[in-house]
């Protein structure tokens, strides 16, 4: 009995040995596997942050490592290619300048870089009220209502616009984090046919600003106001009308007879009876003498 528990755990100890031998071989062989090398390239990023429409020297740029396996579509790896090109979104600290960040070669810088080909800036002048309390900022987005007179209608408001982005409030193209500014002048991104209409809006009317949600981006097509209908009395509750049955008719009195004699010879005669009721409605009639 002895020797058998000796054999056994003879045989769990060289098991035991075999294991660990193959565990410390593993590791061995694994720490002898040199780390795969990441290859490095250079890509272009800001030196600082940058707000939009800033044109872009040397020293608003920098040079940073970057895993080649991993590149960043449009990224640029030298700080020429960038130079003398306007941003048209800001950036931050070590953020990759991008082609699509860049306005066009020669495209200036300012406002202008930031229009995109086919598409007008157009100001307005606004107030307060208009300019919904200070919070139309820059790249909100709003609705364009436009209030004028018609010929036959009256006084009008109609949605001319909607879903357009603010490029600037006053001179400023860049928004205060959210907080309301009083502006007199906002500048608006549009076509070159919505622009006519913000003009002809503006000259011949009241225009009125409508914030709305910048990933709200569906149309509406509200249907035009008319003041008539703002304006326009409630209908005056109609008259209720209470059946009457008609008064019954009075039955004719039976005709009067009479006797008339002449001579010897004697006739009835019949007459028709006077309508007491109406003697009595006329009231009595005076004896004429």
């Amino acid at each position: 009995m002895d020797r058998k528990r000796l054999w056994t755990g003879l045989g769990i100890a060289v098991l035991c040995g075999l294991f660990l031998a193959m565990f410390v071989n593993y590791e061995i062989r694994k720490a002898s596997i040199p780390a795969p090398v990441i290859v490095m390239k250079q890509i272009v990023v800001a030196a600082g942050p940058l707000p939009l429409g800033t044109v872009l020297t040397s020293k608003d740029l920098r040079v940073i490592p970057w895993p080649s396996g991993a590149p960043v579509a449009n990224m640029f790896s030298r700080v020429e290619d960038c130079e003398n090109r306007a941003l048209i979104t800001s950036v931050v600290l070590n953020e990759p300048i991008l082609e699509s960040k860049l306005a066009p070669t020669a495209a200036g810088g300012g406002l202008a870089a930031t229009i995109p080909e086919g598409m007008r800036a157009i100001s307005a002048s606004v107030n307060d009220v208009v300019a919904v309390a200070g919070f139309v900022t820059p790249g909100a987005m709003v609705d364009v209502l436009a209030t004028g007179a018609t010929k036959d209608s009256g006084n009008v408001t109609k949605t001319v616009l909607e879903n357009v982005r603010v490029l600037a409030a006053n001179q400023r193209i860049e928004s205060l984090n959210g907080r309301p500014q009083n502006v007199a002048v906002i500048t608006l991104l549009v076509t070159p046919e919505d622009a006519a209409k913000v003009v002809m809006a503006s000259n011949s009317g009241k225009i009125q600003l409508a914030l709305r949600n910048t990933i709200d981006s569906a149309a509406a097509n509200p249907a035009p106001v008319l003041q008539a209908s703002i304006y326009a009395l409630d209908a005056a509750p109609p008259t209720e009308h209470h059946y009457v049955p008609p008064a019954p008719k009075a039955t004719p009195p039976p005709p009067m007879a009479v006797d008339v004699i002449s001579g010897s010879k004697r006739e009835t005669k019949t007459f028709a009876n006077p309508d007491k009721s109406k003697e009595e409605s006329n009231g009595p009639q005076a004896e004429s003498h």
